[in-house]
């Protein structure tokens, strides 16, 4: 009760469901899920997807949600208290250190891409791009990467929306956004996919994501999949399971995660749905575009169109609120535990972590100008992409897979019987049975591609 009293816990079970998929709805599904499934067989992608969510990611986000409500503090401690009462090494509580650092690298460089987004909501609503050229709008977007003052501004803007919600806590502060953003955030989604159903070709968007192409689905293309179900989902970061320690105690575990993963695969097939009819109304744009996609291809589309400039606007807000939703969720973790170890406010503990992210980001912001040239470069990349990749390819991969390992095989199992007390016995003896065998292992053969694909490229 004690550990509950220090943090508070989710004021129902539909907040959690609510601040988790906040958590997991980001710009990856917004732009990278529809873009890959396209390129990797459409329906014949998402079958493969769909798979890789129920024996990858719903197991280990599971147990990462169980973990966080047995220990009821930060990652962290959390990960400390429950290695020592099982008996086992304190190495364990690595996981926790991992995933407070792995968020903080991601919260650095995600707001620096939110915080483009923020300035293409006020672009887009000036009318800057109505009737513009993809030369026009490349220009506009390299003009901003460019003006490293300006990334700054934006940078910071974003940040300090981001402090604004986790300096108010569990209950007032990230409680209370998701239950405004979360719903708001459907509601554009919503109101985008009618606009791309009425206004841009629906049938061709919608051929491009679901057609079954079994010949483009190739074994690279399962590993993507496999990939992006794991990270989709923001497990081995210290997120989920924070957010699991203030999950009310009566709270069936597997039935909220399974919730919280459909909403989240939802929005990223909604979000296809939404945005390829638009690329498609205008036959000179390429719907493989990655990035430009999203900063350079919609923008055009949008200003060629009947009521662009408000959907556009529109768009670009929920690209912002998305960000927004999972850029709460990593620095909660280091909030969470410099509140409990070393007596921190929850202010100055947000403003300390938050300097932090925050100066990390101008590594990013400069990756984009004056640290573009091979002398500034990290093992041959630039900072931006060496802090994504040892994140995404590394960090997360392994804390999630021990986080499958130590619930499966370390945490005694009358312990996680106690927390999973309100699933059936054949429900938990499946889910024991994939976070022991299965998700484990598929997560170490991705992460075994991810590291062979860098050492032979």
């Amino acid at each position: 009760m004690e550990k509950r009293k220090m943090h508070g816990t989710w004021s129902s079970r539909w907040t959690f469901i609510l601040a988790a998929t906040g958590s997991a709805v980001g710009l990856g599904n917004i732009w990278k899920f529809p873009y890959i499934t396209g390129e990797n067989g459409g329906g014949a992608f998402v079958l493969v997807y769909l798979l890789c969510i129920a024996v990858i990611g719903i197991p280990i986000m599971m147990a990462e949600t169980m973990l966080g409500r047995s220990g009821r503090q930060s990652p962290i401690n959390t990960m400390r208290d429950l290695a020592v009462e099982a008996g086992t090494s304190r190495a364990w509580v690595a996981i926790g250190w991992m995933g407070v650092l792995a968020g903080l690298l991601i919260l650095s460089f995600y707001s620096v891409i939110a915080g483009w987004a923020l300035n293409y909501v006020f672009a887009i609503a000036d009318g800057t791009f109505v009737n513009a050229t993809g030369a026009t709008v490349e220009s506009y977007f390299e003009t901003l990467q460019a003006n490293k003052y300006e990334m700054i501004q934006w940078h910071s803007i974003f940040m300090l929306m981001t402090l604004a919600v986790v300096i108010g806590g569990v209950t007032k502060g990230l409680g209370n956004a998701v239950r405004i953003l979360m719903p708001v955030l459907f509601v554009l989604l919503l109101m985008l996919l009618g606009y791309g159903m009425s206004e841009g070709n629906f049938t061709a968007g919608f051929n491009f994501l679901f057609n079954f192409k079994f010949d483009l689905l190739t074994w690279d293309g399962v590993l993507v999949a496999l990939g992006h179900a794991f990270f989709t989902l923001s497990l081995g970061m210290g997120a989920i399971m924070a957010y699991g320690s203030y999950m009310p105690g009566d709270a069936p575990i597997g039935k909220t995660i399974i919730t919280v993963a459909f909403l989240d695969t939802a929005v990223a097939l909604v979000a296809g749905l939404a945005i390829f009819p638009v690329v498609f109304a205008n036959e000179a744009l390429e719907p493989g575009a990655g990035p430009g996609l999203l900063f350079v291809s919609l923008p055009v589309a949008f200003g060629s169109m009947s009521g662009g400039v408000v959907f556009g606007t529109l768009f670009f807000v929920l690209i912002s609120l998305a960000a927004w939703s999972s850029a709460i969720s990593l620095i909660e973790p280091g909030v969470a535990w410099l509140v409990e170890s070393k007596n921190f406010s929850r202010l100055s503990a947000n403003l300390l972590l938050g300097t932090i992210a925050w100066t990390l980001g101008l590594g990013t912001v400069l990756s984009f100008n004056d640290w573009a040239g091979e002398e500034y470069h990290i093992l041959g990349v630039t900072f931006f992409d060496f802090v994504d990749k040892l994140t995404a390819n590394f960090m997360l991969p392994i804390g999630g897979m021990l986080i499958a390992i130590f619930a499966g095989w370390f945490m005694k199992k009358s312990h996680v019987r106690r927390e999973m007390s309100h699933e059936s016995p054949e429900m938990f003896e499946l889910w024991r049975a994939l976070v022991r065998y299965i998700s484990p292992t598929l997560v170490a053969l991705v992460f075994g591609f991810l590291v062979w694909d860098m050492l032979i490229n």
